[in-house]
């Protein structure tokens, strides 16, 4: 039996680009005239898809004309692959984790677009633990809370969903990979703001991955720890 599938969120997991994006996404919004501040990025819409956001704002706030959101958010990404070029790093413990896993086989599952994912992982050299193995919800039109971007990375990759650990920091990804039927790990970083849902299993740091990890590929899928990956942390 194979080594089961790990299937990384990006935005939050595996690099800091929340905070720029929480930034830039109030910029845009406030300019178009919905109100939004970096703090509602990060509390209520933290790995939302951003058309799914504006137009939960629009909801509350009054719509917005087509060509004005269309101008704004081409700005706010240019602006925003300019500020990850140049700020972006990784979450702590990610590149540990990352080598301790090394063995097992792996993919990018993001909200983003494809280009963004890039940029993410060029900046941070993450780029080699991944090559092209990258899954963007605007590419297979279909974005997270929903389960089909983790079912459509796992069938590309050739694996069933049981046959998946999925890790994401944000409640949208936890909830998505559950619906999909995977096995998730919630990195929760916040657990003072947030509740890990009933069966995804906790960490707070990235450096606990690979011996939660280590463990699940022994117990539910009975299989031996590769060499290179074994003493995680």
């Amino acid at each position: 039996m194979p080594l089961p599938l790990l299937l990384f969120d990006c935005d939050g997991t595996l690099v800091d680009s929340e905070p720029i994006l929480a930034e830039e996404m109030a910029l845009g919004l406030n300019a178009v005239g919905l109100p939004f501040a970096a703090t509602d990025y990060l509390g209520e819409f933290r790995g939302a898809r951003f058309r799914r956001i504006v137009a939960e704002l629009q909801k509350r706030h009054g719509d917005v004309d087509p060509d004005k959101l269309d101008s704004m958010e081409t700005h706010m990404r240019a602006n925003l692959a300019t500020r990850l070029s140049q700020e972006l790093t990784t979450i702590p413990g990610a590149h540990e984790a990352l080598d301790i896993l090394a063995g097992y086989p792996s993919a990018v599952v993001s909200n983003g677009p494809e280009s963004k994912i890039h940029t993410a992982l060029s900046v941070t050299g993450l780029g080699d633990y991944f090559g092209n193995r990258l899954f963007s919800g605007y590419t297979a039109n279909c974005w997270k809370p929903e389960p089909c971007l983790h079912l459509h990375a796992a069938s590309i990759m050739g694996y069933l969903a049981r046959d998946c650990i999925a890790i994401d920091d944000a409640l949208v990804g936890v909830h998505a990979a559950q619906q999909a039927g995977m096995t998730v790990i919630h990195l929760n970083r916040f657990p003072d703001a947030e509740t890990t849902p009933e069966n995804a299993i906790m960490i707070s740091n990235m450096y606990q991955l690979p011996a939660v990890v280590e463990r699940l590929t022994r117990e539910y899928w009975q299989i031996p720890v590769p060499q290179h990956s074994a003493g995680g942390r």
